[in-house]
């Protein structure tokens, strides 16, 4: 724009030297010039130029000083655009790249983490299927091993069968009148003590298949298949104010630690209303808060069935942790007096130890194991009830009034999973 002004002041300069030196030729010492000057330097006398001879001169210098005029502007006009198109250009190609640039990179750390995200999916993945894959492969191999072993017994039975079959024959055939009844009455004898024998392995298979597979009597059960803050099992009960209250669960654990949470019930005030869990092999059942509880000590053997029951009466505040239908541990002035409100949470496997903070699951007290037949009541049930939980074959068909197995609505999270058998 400068550069415009400079030229603009230059032709007007210009224009106005012309119009002084077009005087100056026409009228000399303020008399009119009638003498032109020709190329070769010679002057010829010129007729006076009329009024419109003199107007077609001046329009004819103005056209020229407009020609002139127009072209010094359009070189101008060209030099600065070119200016500002050479401008805008290094302006689009610094701001491209800065551009083009930022959404790189925020792709870049994008892709990463979606990439570090997956692989860590994908390893838990992999952990939990190798987990019942090996759980599988055990129960295969244990089903065998009891398969082979009634086919022996069977085989045993057939052949002590056919032995004595034979025996007796020789003795129709001989006619051994004085060995018979001696003779028949031991192959008789080894046959009845055989016999009972294998009735009583026949007996101890289902007892054997109890601690290995399912309790008698239940098809179904939630396995926690490794140690993580995100597997775990949310219990949706109607209502869960308890002035008190009688618990029940089928218990198979593969781990323990120092805190093993088997089921937790919480609110925000208080997250600590009822526990249950395991202190490596001692069972603890604590209500209202952790220091309020008792301790069944050395009753947990990892890989075997246990059954668990606990009682608590806010009346007296009685307490009882039964294990396999025998009292284990017993205590009174828990939480006397004291209510569990409704509106909290019940979760298997885990505790919401900061539920009022906004806190979360401790990979440290989680469950791996299996569980089934979890029943809540909202009475104390007496001792035979107990004892009926642990002796008959359908001790997963008894159903608690609050919680109720198979009934009850939950819900595995996590790795966490119902299995049927």
């Amino acid at each position: 724009m400068a550069a415009l002004k400079i030229v603009l002041g230059v032709l007007f300069s210009l224009s106005y030297t012309l119009a002084e030196d077009y005087e100056d030729i026409q009228y000399i010492h303020g008399m009119e010039n009638k003498i032109s000057v020709l190329p070769d330097g010679s002057c010829k006398c010129q007729k006076e130029l009329t009024k419109w001879d003199k107007l077609f001169v001046m329009l004819e210098d103005s056209q020229m000083k407009q020609n002139i005029l127009q072209q010094s502007i359009g070189e101008v006009c060209k030099i600065e655009l070119q200016q500002v198109h050479s401008e805008m250009h290094k302006f689009t190609a610094n701001f491209a790249g800065t551009y083009t640039d930022a959404i790189d990179n925020a792709i870049l750390r994008i892709t990463t983490e979606m990439d570090k995200k997956l692989a860590y999916t994908l390893k838990e993945v992999g952990e939990i299927n190798i987990e019942i894959e090996s759980e599988k492969k055990n129960i295969l191999h244990q089903l065998l091993f009891l398969s082979q072993d009634l086919s022996n017994r069977f085989k045993r039975l057939e052949m002590t069968w056919q032995k004595a079959v034979d025996i007796k024959d020789q003795w129709l055939s001989l006619d051994l009148k004085r060995r018979v009844p001696v003779t028949q009455d031991t192959a008789l004898n080894s046959l009845a003590t055989e016999q009972q024998q294998s009735k009583a392995e026949l007996t101890g298979c289902p007892n054997w298949s109890t601690k290995h597979i399912l309790p008698s009597g239940c098809d179904m059960a939630l396995i926690f298949p490794m140690r993580s803050k995100k597997i775990y099992a949310s219990v949706h009960a109607d209502d869960m104010t308890l002035s008190s209250f009688t618990s029940c669960i089928w218990i198979k654990a593969t781990h323990l630690l120092e805190k093993t949470i088997v089921f937790s019930y919480g609110t925000k005030r208080n997250p600590y209303q009822i526990q249950l869990y395991f202190n490596e092999s001692s069972a603890v059942f604590s209500v209202h808060s952790d220091t309020s509880k008792i301790v069944a000590e050395n009753v947990v053997s990892l890989g075997q069935w246990a059954h668990l029951c606990t009682t608590w009466s806010g009346e007296n505040g009685n307490a009882t942790l039964w294990v396999n239908g025998k009292l284990a541990a017993a205590s009174s002035g828990i939480a006397v007096g004291q209510n569990i409100p409704d509106g909290g949470l019940l979760q298997l496997g885990q505790e919401k130890n900061g539920c009022c903070t906004g806190g979360g699951f401790d990979k440290s007290l989680a469950f791996t194991g299996r569980l089934t037949g979890f029943n809540i009541w909202d009475r104390v049930i007496s001792k035979h009830e107990i004892q009926a939980l642990t002796s008959r074959d359908d001790s997963c068909s008894i159903r608690g009034n609050v919680v109720g197995w198979s009934v009850t609505e939950i819900l595995p999270h996590g790795g966490a999973e119902f299995i049927y058998y």
